[in-house]
């Protein structure tokens, strides 16, 4: 059967440069296919041609996914396409699953038996590891930190050396590194990066082994080839050997997982590790619209480490890419509800990190409003910076709160050593607040004396403030954004406690509505029906969506690295800044339709942005700055006037008669009564249930959710 026999027999259409990688079989070759190019289906039929055309067996072929969903949704699609008659003697495998085939048949030719792979094992002994090295409990940040760590540290082979100057967020980790592996062994046990470190052991030492598993595949397909770490291409390219028959596909441009040691180098340097390889490229967009393909394009090409290509649209103009002009993150909260109200389409909201989610889980939960969350972790309720705001409000409603105390005495700026913590915490018992007896202490210095009187004053403050603002008070007041400076610590995550905190009336119920969301998060939140998505872009990688908002695009948080240096950045600097801006530039195409990008003015806005959006920024926040507040009419007519026009939020609205007793409609609740006033927020009993809500007014009249009932 020759390739338009097949083609018409399976109804295989595919454009020309899709064609060239289905006929590309023999030798090493590197297809870069951009998002949205159908690389799927041109890994299926090349396939399916290698069977029908080429007459290759099919236990011959080996294709190497990057998870176990993708390893079925492959074998799937090959079924659907070309029926079961083949698909059972076709390997489709994770690098794990190959390594553990490596493992079993090592153990079948020697008589040794293979250490057991660790699963919920793992966890317990990195605790004790840290627990060990430390002599601390591990919070479940601190677990997260240390297994992503062990993971770059075996899949990056690095040597001891190398570990030793390791950056990461964990003090001790090469100790905990060697406590963790010892436990291991102790046990008969290994870890799933092991299977792949044992593995490649195992064929380098053993040529009978690695003979037998290259003349098993001779030929290997690669897919997600820029998510493949340094191990895994190793072992992929000794599993190819001379015969070389090996087809990776990939896309440095979307390479994003720098921290889990994805290693985009080597398709970088594919010609120079492969002889006679060949280049391919994929460069059709089905995707995004051509307003959404051409400002992603424009950006990519700012990075310098890639092979040269354009990612090209295949649709008609007609989309969004608009920038969605705000003052503050609030406002950005504030507009993502008005479109949770109104979401009538498959909307997806992108952020960065998983705390960027965090505000507006609460925020649809208090309004009661439906939204899908894909992958939230917990680590954010264990970071350091938050237990550490937390034991100030805990020492503030508690001052007799030794261990709070204990915790933080150092991190007040105020020259409180060890020594004095200790004899006030176990001397004092109850006669009088901790930061007062540190005070009146005859062993402190004149500056420790009057710090601790004026960090006295602020603890009793605290307890008559909003959340929010006593929270700006520990940050800015008593000295702990100074400890975050000095200790270059992330304040990101300060940043989200304290946007959370502004919901709060008071910090006394501060704590327990953070209990209530980590609950929340914990039990599994959020409705599978509903249209709005909530996001990170590395969880939102191989989707697409409709509509999409990409929230907190400022400069602290992509990029979070700064950016290079001319003439004068190492390449791990530039390498990390490349990385930033194929992050932003995966989530920009995850939008078929639609895209719109939150800016903040010049000084706080993404680099990023200011490439897709140039000037635009810089005169929108100039008119910003020089008109009154716009209308709602008014704003509508600018977001449908041109497809790069921006939306402006403005919070400027009279809400001076929605005072208590005052009767009001609600397009969504229907009819109720404010029952409480505190600033912005009012407290809403509403006649179908009775419940009582707590709203934004300022959003919620402006927008034409709320008006008085004469």
């Amino acid at each position: 059967m020759d390739f338009a026999e097949f083609s018409q027999k399976y109804d295989i259409q595919l454009n020309e440069q899709q064609k060239a990688a289905v006929l590309a079989v023999d030798g090493p070759v590197l297809l870069l296919a951009v998002p949205g190019s159908g690389k799927t289906t041109v890994l299926v039929s090349r396939i399916g041609y290698m069977i029908f055309c080429r007459n290759i067996m099919p236990e011959s072929i080996l294709t190497v996914t990057y998870t176990i969903a993708a390893t079925k949704d492959m074998r799937s699609r090959f079924e659907k396409k070309f029926g079961t008659e083949f698909s059972d003697r076709l390997e489709f495998r994770t690098i794990n699953g190959i390594s553990q085939k490596i493992l079993q048949y090592f153990g079948r030719i020697t008589g040794k038996t293979p250490f057991q792979v660790a699963d919920k094992e793992a966890s317990i002994i990195v605790k004790n590891a840290f627990r060990g090295i430390t002599h601390r409990f591990p919070t479940e940040n601190d677990i997260k930190n240390v297994q992503t760590a062990i993971s770059y540290v075996k899949n990056m082979r690095l040597s001891e050396e190398q570990i030793k100057s390791l950056e990461v967020d964990v003090d001790k980790f090469p100790e905990i590194y060697q406590a963790y592996n010892l436990e291991l062994r102790q046990k008969s046990l290994i870890d799933y990066d092991d299977q792949m470190v044992y593995a490649i052991k195992i064929l380098e030492s053993y040529p009978r082994v690695l003979e037998f598993f290259r003349d098993k595949y001779k030929y290997i397909c690669v897919d997600e080839a820029q998510d493949t770490s340094k191990i895994q291409h190793d072992m992929i390219n000794l599993l190819a050997g001379n015969r070389d028959n090996l087809f990776m596909v990939g896309d440095e441009d979307q390479s994003i997982y720098g921290f889990r040691a994805a290693y985009p180098q080597a398709l970088v340097s594919f010609e120079k590790l492969h002889k006679n390889a060949k280049i391919l490229l994929m460069e059709s967009n089905y995707r995004s619209n051509a307003e959404i393909v051409e400002a992603a394009d424009r950006l990519i090409q700012d990075n310098k480490n890639r092979h040269s290509k354009h990612i090209k649209a295949t649709r008609p103009s007609g989309g969004k890419v608009m920038p969605i002009c705000i003052q503050s993150r609030k406002s950005q909260y504030n507009y993502i509800l008005k479109v949770a109200q109104d979401c009538d389409k498959e909307t997806a909201v992108l952020y960065r990190n998983n705390e960027n989610a965090l505000p507006i889980i609460d925020m649809l939960e208090r309004n009661q409003i439906p939204y899908r969350l894909k992958n939230c972790d917990m680590t954010f309720f264990s970071h350091p910076v938050v237990c550490d705001i937390l034991d100030f409000i805990s020492l503030a409603m508690n001052p007799y709160d030794g261990e709070a105390f204990m915790r933080i005495y150092y991190k007040m700026n105020a020259g409180i050593s060890k020594m004095i913590a200790t004899d006030v915490v176990e001397n004092n018992r109850g006669k009088m607040a901790l930061i007062d007896a540190v005070a009146e202490s005859d062993k402190v210095s004149s500056f420790t004396r009057k710090q601790c009187r004026s960090l006295s004053t602020h603890f009793k403050n605290m307890m008559s403030e909003s959340a929010g603002k006593a929270i700006n008070r520990i940050l800015k007041y008593m000295g702990y954004e100074n400890y975050l400076e000095e200790h270059d610590m992330d304040t990101s995550k300060a940043d989200i406690l304290q946007i959370l905190a502004w919901q709060e009336e008071n910090v006394w119920s501060f704590p327990t509505r953070l209990d209530t969301l980590q609950q929340i998060i914990a039990n599994g939140c959020g409705d599978n029906q509903s249209n709005l998505i909530l996001s990170t872009i590395h969880s939102s990688k191989g989707l697409e969506y409709e509509r999409v908002y990409m929230i907190d695009m400022l400069a602290s948080v992509l990029p979070s690295v700064p950016e290079p240096k001319k003439n004068t950045a190492d390449q791990s600097e530039i390498n990390a800044f490349e990385e930033e801006r194929r992050l932003y530039y995966v989530g920009m195409t995850r939008a078929k339709n639609e895209l719109y990008i939150f800016t903040f003015g010049e000084g706080d806005t993404s680099k990023f942005s200011k490439t897709i959006f140039g000037n635009q920024i810089v005169t929108n926040l100039k008119n910003r700055n020089n008109q009154e507040t716009y209308s709602i009419n008014q704003r509508k007519k600018m977001l449908h006037e041109n497809n790069y026009s921006s939306i402006y939020i403005n919070e400027k609205t009279d809400i001076t008669d929605y005072e208590m007793g005052v009767l009001i409609e609600h397009k969504m609740y229907g009819q109720g009564v404010v029952v409480k006033r505190e600033g912005d927020f009012a407290s809403i009993r509403f006649d179908h249930d009775m419940k009582i809500k707590k709203i934004s007014l300022s959003y919620a009249v402006a927008s034409g959710i709320v008006r008085a009932v004469e």
